[in-house]
């Protein structure tokens, strides 16, 4: 940034006396997959003139767009998007340089005078967003034999040696997510605990956060037909065409849910159905995770996705929060 457009959006910041001005909360819109977040993220930018944000990790890669239901042009209805298609499916995603771009997308929204609209159900990258958060350090040799062991003995075994370790851990990690199983047992050697690093959630930037769920049969169902319309609208296809590209050699895109097994079922481990039915059981594990993890936040405010209401409610919650300096 040139100093002219500095200077610009310092004045934007601040009064005609230099003070600062007064900023609305940033809102997030968070719960498990299939709940229904990027409709409402959507309609909730329309009416309080907003852009949104992604918080979903799998939605950072270009090309993946089927299997995580990314959202489509037509239903950006206009609203500008932030966030999306930033990795080749070859390149590692890590929540530090997430953070990074996250915080640089709010601030440019809010110099613009919009209002961010962060959208996603990957916990961890929403509590990188909005809250206090530093990270870790990495030991290049740590590192490597943790990678070495995950190539010989797979994922499941080494999030087993995690559960025995460090159990709340384990809990907030899938066991098929090898790289995120490999640096939880990097920090645990590090510092002694990987939950230990996550400290109780303290606001960096004040945010509205909404929660939006179903009863689990509702959604068991929804996740199923979600499932079901990746496959019919060509999720084969695209794994074929980003496995052209590199994607099986992605340390974190190839193991993707739906990725990860239509990958499986190329390379003959198991048949089409059998893909078809470990992504939904997959995905189905993947909602009582994060379940699991939005829950233990009690700045969460829970809506019913089913709620013919659903957007007026959550509108006029988000309408009403108090702003704060713009520093925040």
């Amino acid at each position: 940034m040139n100093s002219a457009q500095h200077s610009a959006r310092k004045r934007r910041r601040e009064g005609a006396d230099g003070t600062p001005t007064l900023q609305p909360p940033v809102i997030a819109v968070v719960g498990p997959t299939a709940a229904g977040k990027t409709a409402l993220s959507v309609a909730i930018a329309e009416a309080l003139g907003g852009e949104v944000v992604n918080a979903d990790s799998m939605q950072l890669y270009r090309g993946m767009d089927i299997g995580t239901a990314k959202i489509t042009e037509d239903e950006k209805r206009g609203v500008p998007h932030h966030v999306f298609d930033v990795l080749d499916v070859t390149e590692p995603a890590d929540v530090a340089s997430y953070q990074r771009l996250a915080r640089e997308a709010i601030a440019d929204i809010r110099a613009r005078g919009k209002r961010p609209v962060l959208v996603g159900g990957s916990g961890l990258y929403v509590q990188a967003a909005l809250d206090e958060m530093d990270f870790p350090g990495t030991d290049p040799v740590v590192r490597a034999r943790l990678e070495a062991d995950l190539e010989r003995e797979g994922p499941a075994a080494l999030w087993e040696r995690l559960k025995a370790r460090d159990p709340e851990a384990a809990k907030a990690i899938l066991p098929s997510n090898g790289r995120r199983v490999v640096r939880a047992l990097e920090v645990v050697e590090l510092t002694g605990s990987f939950t230990a690093s996550l400290p109780e959630p303290k606001a960096h930037i004040d945010a509205v956060r909404i929660g939006v769920d179903l009863d689990t049969p509702v959604l068991d169902e929804r996740i199923e037909r979600r499932v079901r319309r990746m496959w019919d609208a060509g999720l084969l296809d695209e794994v074929r065409d980003l496995e052209s590209k590199g994607l099986r050699e992605g340390r974190t895109a190839s193991r993707a849910l739906g990725y990860q097994q239509v990958l499986a079922h190329f390379a003959g481990e198991y048949g089409e159905d059998e893909a078809f039915r470990l992504t939904v059981q997959g995905t189905r594990r993947f909602v009582r995770r994060q379940r699991s993890w939005f829950k233990r936040d009690g700045r969460i405010e829970w809506f019913d996705a089913a709620d013919p209401q659903l957007v007026e409610r959550a509108v006029t919650r988000a309408g009403s929060a108090p702003s704060s300096p713009s520093g925040r």
